[in-house]
């Protein structure tokens, strides 16, 4: 980018993003200072409230919005006109136990859906996926190989000439056989019509395209011996071959091309480097040799995120999370406009989430830890920057509790990563603590905005949400100490991170509870079975309270096998650490919290515990969600959740009054 549009863009972006300063002359005399009413508190359906938007991505041609729009609480499948909101929009309501995968263009005029529900299947519950593409002129939604009588059906690639055409891997069958394994069609998205480009292939689950959309490699699975395969075949076509092979009972990972090199036999993946941290690399995979290190990530930090150019060829930039976090961008005009953007906004995060085909159009989030953020709009080429909305517009972009990142020792001297929120408006003194573990356990909490944290601080509480072992974000190494150790040194690093907190002034131990989801509220479930005394009370939202029973819901299903495996790394003894064997131990109260429409884990997991909970007399309330899936992704099950936790904190470990002024 030529230095003067760089100086321009930054002149555009401080008269948008900053705060407007109102000058009052010198000469006059100040006037008295009207009285002010104090701001209604924010309350539960304030931070609550589902986003404006989700999922934004913009048009090809840089001119229409697409994503999951919030209309009334409910979250609909929208096409706006970036600069004309009433010009001809879209709206598709999201049928009822239907999920949003995602949302992309295929050229300026179609939109690909990727949805899944939970659907009865042979006595079972089975989540099926489904394409269905949306025309933005005519409005028509056409279904894409809906008439395949298969599980899943995924998109893996879009045509980058304007034409309407994806390629599309879909099962035909839910039975063992020539059509259970995915065949890839090539589907014209406004007529639905389909060319069969490569036959199912007995064991390949998954296949990938280049950029010219020539399907160039496949991954299979052997569930007897739990092994992968890659098979691979050249730009030129011809037969796929088995280039690599990995054993996930040794825990050896296939490394997946994520995009090809066009004309060669060489792409790029990401996979561990030697310090065991994600890094991108580009290999020739006819060789299977390394041909050079793209990136790797700042001390201690991994790549968690690629982006790639429109037509599939290019790598445009990296995202990187861990002891550090950010973006690099390898294309010049957009690391220009992500400096000019962090130049402009010091103190905020500012993310490049859509851009159009040639780049010169774009959507970009700014946010904080401690604030929804906004959407905006950027034009490279008028040097126009508009804000499309707040993502919360009841938030705005106000800070609200302050957030940062903290480390301490576990018990054996492992440091442990944890974001801190601290109660704004109250002294960070001797202070009602909630312990907020994730969830996974295989997943990481970061600084973005986290309104279930946000929530809990604003009632008086600091919130500590630890990174225990086993934890992403932090190399393979790291994670894999979690082996072993679920419900035992995963769990003390849970209590730990309470133990710094009193220690460092910040948290009464005599009034901690632990809130948490899915994993999250297995660990809240057994922290008070563990350690009795420690909690006075425990919420778990969509917990697993039964690991055997949860480990066996994954059945005889392809990857079951894997599934399984990996659970029982965790744990030898699935029923010693499990909550609901160890109910006789629980002392303090219990709040549970589970969607009858999850389909990660299953309603019967709260169920149960309830059940048993209340036979043995202990104090347990559950509080069940008809519609809720496990992400919460309806505004009024959002709203019930936090209520929810408000009233049972309140009354089990309740907060300091706000101090008077």
């Amino acid at each position: 980018m030529p230095t003067k549009y760089l100086h321009a863009l930054l002149l555009v972006l401080m008269t948008v993003l900053a705060a407007p300063a109102v000058a009052q002359s010198p000469q006059a005399a100040p006037a008295p200072a009207a009285a002010k009413t104090p701001p209604a508190p924010l309350t539960a359906a304030d931070y609550g409230r589902l986003p404006f938007i989700a999922m934004p991505r913009i048009s090809p041609d840089g001119t229409s919005l697409s994503g999951l729009i919030n209309v009334n609480g409910e979250q609909v499948i929208a096409i706006l006109n970036i600069f004309n909101n009433a010009d001809n929009p879209v709206y598709l309501k999201v049928p009822e136990g239907t999920q949003i995968g995602y949302i992309r263009w295929v050229n300026k005029d179609n939109m690909l859906v990727g949805a899944y529900a939970l659907l009865p299947v042979e006595g079972e519950r089975w989540t099926v996926s489904r394409l269905f593409a949306v025309n933005r002129v005519s409005k028509k939604v056409t279904r894409l190989m809906w008439d395949q009588n298969g599980q899943g059906s995924s998109a893996l690639w879009t045509a980058s000439d304007g034409s309407p055409n994806i390629l599309m891997e879909t099962q035909n069958s839910i039975y063992l056989g020539e059509n259970f394994w995915p065949a890839v069609y090539k589907v014209d998205v406004e007529t639905g019509k389909r060319t069969l480009v490569v036959k199912g292939r007995t064991e390949v689950m998954d296949w990938y395209a280049d950029g010219t959309g020539n399907v160039r490699v496949g991954v299979a699975y052997t569930e007897a011996n739990r092994k992968f395969r890659l098979v691979y075949r050249g730009p030129e076509g011809g037969l796929f071959k088995t280039i690599d092979a990995a054993d996930s009972r040794k825990q050896e990972v296939l490394t997946r091309p994520f995009l090809f090199i066009p004309g060669t036999s060489r792409a790029m993946v990401m996979r561990d480097n030697e310090q065991g941290l994600t890094a991108v690399y580009e290999v020739d995979l006819a060789t299977q040799q390394d041909v050079r290190t793209v990136y790797t990530a700042p001390a201690g930090s991994e790549v968690d995120d690629v982006r790639i150019s429109a037509d599939g060829a290019t790598l445009l930039g990296v995202s990187y999370s861990g002891k550090t976090s950010g973006v690099v961008w390898f294309d010049p005009l957009l690391d220009s406009v992500q400096k000019a953007i962090d130049q402009s906004v010091p103190d905020k995060r500012a993310w490049i989430v859509s851009m159009s085909a040639d780049r010169s159009r774009m959507l970009i989030v700014i946010d904080r830890a401690d604030s929804p953020g906004a959407l905006y709009f950027f034009d490279i080429n008028g040097s126009k920057m508009q804000r499309v909305s707040t993502f919360n517009e009841k938030l705005g972009t106000r800070p609200l509790n302050p957030v940062k990142l903290v480390r301490y020792k576990a018990r054996d001297g492992l440091e442990i990563e944890a974001v801190l929120t601290l109660p704004k408006d109250r002294p960070a003194k001797n202070l009602p603590i909630v312990m907020l573990p994730h969830g996974g356990p295989w997943a990481q909490d970061t600084l973005d905005y986290d309104y279930w944290a946000q929530f809990i601080a604003s009632r008086g509480y600091v919130v500590l949400q630890p990174n225990f072992r086993g934890s992403t974000g932090y190399g393979t190494e790291f994670m894999r100490k979690g082996e072993g150790q679920m419900g035992l040194a995963m769990q003390d690093d849970i209590t730990d991170g309470l133990n710094w907190a009193v220690k460092e002034g910040l948290a009464d131990p005599k009034r901690a509870c632990i809130v948490g989801a899915s994993y999250g509220g297995y660990a809240a479930m057994w922290g008070i079975a563990k350690e009795p005394d420690l909690y006075r009370c425990a919420v778990s939202i969509a917990g697993v309270s039964n690991l055997r029973r949860e480990v066996n819901d994954f059945g005889d299903a392809l990857l079951g096998g894997k599934y399984k495996d990996d659970w029982k790394r965790m744990s030898p003894d699935f029923a010693a650490i499990s909550p609901i064997n160890a109910i006789p131990r629980i002392r303090a109260p219990l709040l549970l919290i589970h969607g009858k429409k999850d389909i990660t884990v299953d309603y019967v997991q709260s169920d149960s515990m309830y059940g048993k909970m209340r036979a043995a007399g202990k104090q347990v309330e559950l509080v069940p969600l008809p519609l809720a899936d496990h992400h919460f992704r309806r505004e009024a099950d959002r709203v019930l959740l936090l209520s929810s936790i408000e009233g049972f904190l309140a009354k089990h470990n309740p907060a300091d009054p706000l101090p008077t002024r």
